[in-house]
């Protein structure tokens, strides 16, 4: 499981995190069904935004269905939802997992260095990719800046004295693409190049979240970074994220959608989290700025959160998280997350937490559906 949009049920309406959950439920089955029950592995959180894209452009709710008993809920159903927009996310998650997949064996990292778990790698890779493109060609989606996204971030990294914003493009066209084909699955084609812009953004979002969340680990290890080998600091990292998620919440003002609040809570609030999030966690490391307040000042940063262990716990609870849809966070990822899981509180009713935000998912028809104090 991965992915940058990890919506929390205590900061998210009840109503809208069901929804949410029907998407993720109903991708992880479609999975199961047409690619066998180890692709549910490559279930995919940003993978399921096109899922959500797809439903907010329908004038009707997607088509769910009943699902039995399952582990992860409770062992109780769930409505689940089954439609051309989620077999749109299982394909992409194939692709972009088959991606990933081979950039470890390529990069020889931790286990992918051992030729044995490298061929096997290799080889599931190969069925993912293969599963993901027979999906895509079955809903018309031309996934080859999918396919090809991870070779060409590949030779890009290879190359020398590459300017960042370069180094973010194979991210940038992958999630273009698959974000402007859910206007075609709906018959809005006027919403084609607002979802491009959006999906630039938030390709470029991603890419970079990923690499801030990464920079300590890398710089230990000596593994590339795309921030330091283009002497990006945190700070104009930080600049950076800020332009992209401000081109993805203008795109998505600019979207035709009669179901726009699932869609608008995960890709405007929730991406503002996942950017807080990566840097409160990299400066809580030490990435950058070693020196500063002392313990206990108000103005020092979070103090870091557990390391990763490695090592058989490490793969115990790596399997865990895979099992439960990440559900399951272990101690050194869950104890950060409790840290910013707070609801909306009026006395924070600015920027990007505007708590009036909350009320992107309220309508005239449903009231005030959030938990804060404003005047929706």
């Amino acid at each position: 499981m991965f992915g940058i949009v990890r919506p929390c049920q205590h900061v998210m309406c009840e109503r809208l995190y069901a929804d949410w959950m029907g998407h993720l439920c109903g991708l992880c089955l479609a999975l199961r069904d047409e690619h066998g029950h180890l692709s549910r592995l490559v279930t995919n959180y940003d993978g399921l935004l096109v899922s959500v894209l797809t439903e907010a452009q329908s004038a009707v709710p997607a088509q769910r269905r009943r699902a039995g008993p399952c582990a992860l809920r409770g062992f109780k159903g769930a409505d689940v939802v089954e439609s051309a927009g989620v077999r749109l996310a299982a394909s992409v998650s194939l692709l972009l997992a088959a991606g990933k997949v081979r950039d470890h064996v390529a990069d020889g990292d931790g286990v992918y260095a051992r030729r044995p778990v490298a061929a096997g790698a290799g080889r599931l890779a190969s069925r993912w990719s293969s599963d993901g493109m027979a999906t895509a060609g079955a809903l018309g989606f031309d996934a080859a800046p999918l396919a090809a996204a991870a070779g060409r971030q590949a030779l890009l990294e290879r190359t020398s004295a590459r300017p960042l914003r370069e180094l973010t493009g194979p991210a940038e066209d992958a999630v273009a693409a698959a974000f402007a084909h859910t206007a075609v699955l709906t018959g809005r084609p006027h919403n084609r190049e607002a979802l491009e812009a959006a999906g630039r953004g938030f390709g470029r979002l991603a890419h970079l979240i990923d690499a801030v969340e990464d920079l300590a680990d890398d710089r230990a290890s000596g593994a590339y970074n795309p921030l330091d080998a283009t002497g990006t600091g945190l700070d104009e990292a930080r600049r950076h994220c800020d332009a992209a998620h401000a081109e993805v919440r203008a795109a998505v003002d600019e979207l035709d959608l009669p179901r726009p609040e699932l869609a608008r809570a995960l890709l405007v609030r929730e991406s503002a989290r996942a950017v807080s999030r990566a840097f409160a966690t990299a400066e809580g490391q030490g990435a950058e700025h070693p020196a500063g307040p002392a313990p206990g000042d108000p103005d020092a940063p979070p103090r870091p959160p557990k390391r990763d262990p490695g090592g058989l716990l490490s793969l115990a609870c790596a399997s865990l998280v895979c099992c439960t849809c990440g559900l399951y966070r272990p101690p050194w990822d869950e104890e950060h997350e409790k840290s910013l899981c707070r609801r909306c509180d009026p006395s924070d009713c600015d920027g990007w937490f505007d708590c009036c935000d909350c009320c992107s998912c309220c309508s005239q028809e449903n009231g005030c559906c959030c938990d804060c104090s404003c005047d929706c």
